[in-house]
C-alpha cells in the first residue's frame, strides 16, 4: 500500500495561510446565490443560502429513497453492499475535505452533492438505460438521471433551490472526467433552463454541461473518486473479484489509497487556482482504474446481466400499465394513490398543478422515484399472475 502526502512547500503554505488569515479568496459567496423565486429566500445567518439549499434537499420527500436505490449490486441481501445513500455520503465526505483545503464553500459543496443522485433510478445505470429507452420510444425525449435530479428539486417539488446548486447537480456526471475543470458562467435561470431542454432533447449534450462554481467541479470529481475504489470493495463482497486483481498504478487498488492519492494530487495542483486539476500521471491511472471496473465489474454478467430477463420487461409493463392508468383516469391506480397524490401538495408553490404534466412525464417521474423494494412489490401487485420473478443473493448463499 502506498499513501501520498502533500508536498511540504504545499503544506506550509496551506498552515501558514490558515495561521494568517490569508487563504486563496476563491469560495462561492453565499450573498451571489440566485433563486427562482427572490420573495422566498430568507436566508439568515443561521441559515444562509447554500446551507438552506442543503436543508430542503435533506427533507425533499424522495431524499429517503436513496436508502433502497441500487449502486451498483442489485439483488443482493448485505448490509455491506453500498447502497446509495452511502455513495451520495461520500462524495459529499470527499468534496468537503477537497473543499475545505482549497477554501472552498462547503455548504454549497455539501448541497451539491447531496442532492447529485436524487433523480436517480432503482437499479443503477441499468435501470436508467430502461427507463430511457420507454421514455424516448413514446415521446422522443430522454431520460438522465442528472437532469431528472434537477427535476425532482426544481419542478415535481419547487423548492427554490439555487441556480449554484442547480448546475452543480446538472452537471455532476461522474462518467466524463476530465485532467482539469474550469468553472463555467452560468447566464441566469432563462440560459440554465435551456441547457437542462437541449438535454432531453440530445443526451450528448450532457457532456457539455459545465459546473459554473469550483464547489461544482469538486463534487464531480469526487463523484469519480467516490466510486472507483468502493465500488471495488462492494465486487470483492459480492465474490465477483479480488482487490489484486484490479489496477492500481500511482493512485493503488484500494479504496482508502485511491481517496487518499487523489485527493493530495488534486489539493497540490489546485491551491489557489482558478481551477479543480490533478496532473497527467494521476489522471491516466485513474481513466485506467475506471476501465477496469468496467471490465471487471460493470460489463460482468453478475451485474449487466442480471437485469435484462428481469428489470427491463418488468418496468415495461409497469410504464404501460401506469400510462394507461394515468390516461384512462384510474384513481384507483398507485400512480394517483402513491404518486400523484404524494408529491402535489398544496404548500409546494406551483406555476400550474402537478396535474397538467405531460402523461408520460408523470410515469417517468413515479417509476425515477422508486427504490428496488418498491419496484418489484409494485409489479407482483400489478400483475400477480406474472411468470417474472426476482431472486435475491441472500447472506448465506454461496
Amino acid at each position: 500500500m502506498s499513501y501520498e502526502n502533500l508536498p511540504k512547500d504545499i503544506e506550509n503554505l496551506i498552515i501558514d495561510d490558515m495561521a494568517n488569515n490569508t487563504r486563496p479568496n476563491v469560495a462561492f459567496d453565499d450573498k451571489n446565490a440566485i433563486r427562482r423565486d427572490t420573495s422566498h429566500d430568507h436566508s439568515t445567518p443561521l441559515r444562509p443560502a447554500f446551507i438552506r439549499d442543503a436543508e430542503k434537499i435533506l427533507h425533499c420527500p424522495f431524499y429517503n429513497r436513496y436508502a433502497d436505490k441500487t449502486q451498483v449490486f442489485s439483488f443482493y441481501k448485505n448490509d455491506d453492499i453500498t447502497r446509495r445513500a452511502l455513495h451520495v455520503q461520500l462524495v459529499s465526505r470527499i468534496a468537503r475535505t477537497l473543499g475545505r483545503a482549497l477554501n472552498l464553500n462547503l455548504a454549497l459543496i455539501e448541497a451539491i452533492a447531496l442532492g447529485h443522485d436524487i433523480g436517480h433510478t432503482a437499479f443503477g445505470h441499468k435501470g436508467e438505460t430502461y427507463l430511457d429507452e420507454l421514455y424516448f420510444a413514446n415521446t422522443g425525449r430522454h431520460f438522465s438521471h442528472n437532469i431528472h435530479s434537477v427535476r425532482v428539486l426544481d419542478k415535481i417539488f419547487p423548492l427554490n433551490i439555487s441556480l449554484q446548486t442547480l448546475n452543480g447537480i446538472a452537471s455532476h456526471d461522474g462518467e466524463m472526467e476530465l485532467v482539469e475543470y474550469t468553472p463555467k458562467a452560468i447566464d441566469g435561470f432563462d440560459d440554465f433552463d435551456k441547457r437542462i431542454e437541449d438535454c432531453y432533447i440530445d443526451k450528448s449534450n450532457i457532456k457539455r454541461l459545465i459546473p459554473d462554481t469550483l464547489e461544482g467541479c469538486v463534487v464531480r470529481i469526487s463523484d469519480i473518486i467516490a466510486y472507483l475504489g468502493k465500488d471495488r470493495q462492494d465486487a470483492e463482497r459480492a465474490n465477483i473479484s479480488e482487490s489484486e486483481s484490479f489496477y492500481g498504478g500511482v493512485i493503488g487498488k484500494l479504496n482508502s489509497e485511491i481517496i487518499n492519492n487523489l485527493s493530495v494530487n488534486i489539493v497540490t495542483h489546485s491551491y489557489g487556482k482558478p481551477y479543480i486539476k490533478m496532473d497527467e500521471t494521476h489522471f491516466d491511472a485513474l481513466k485506467k482504474a475506471k476501465i477496469d471496473n468496467y471490465e471487471q465489474i460493470y460489463t460482468t454478467p453478475a451485474v449487466a446481466s442480471v437485469l435484462e430477463n428481469t428489470v427491463r420487461p418488468m418496468m415495461q409493463d409497469i410504464y404501460k400499465k401506469l400510462l394507461d392508468d394515468l390516461i384512462n383516469g384510474n384513481g384507483d391506480s398507485p400512480i394517483f394513490k402513491h404518486h400523484i397524490e404524494f408529491v402535489d401538495k398544496p404548500y409546494y408553490h406551483r406555476e400550474k398543478p402537478y396535474t397538467d404534466t405531460e402523461p408520460n412525464q408523470i410515469v417517468v417521474d413515479y417509476i425515477a422515484s422508486m427504490t428496488d423494494d418498491y419496484f418489484i412489490d409494485l409489479y407482483s401487485h400489478l400483475f400477480p399472475n406474472s411468470n417474472h420473478s426476482i431472486e435475491y443473493k441472500g447472506y448465506f448463499d454461496k
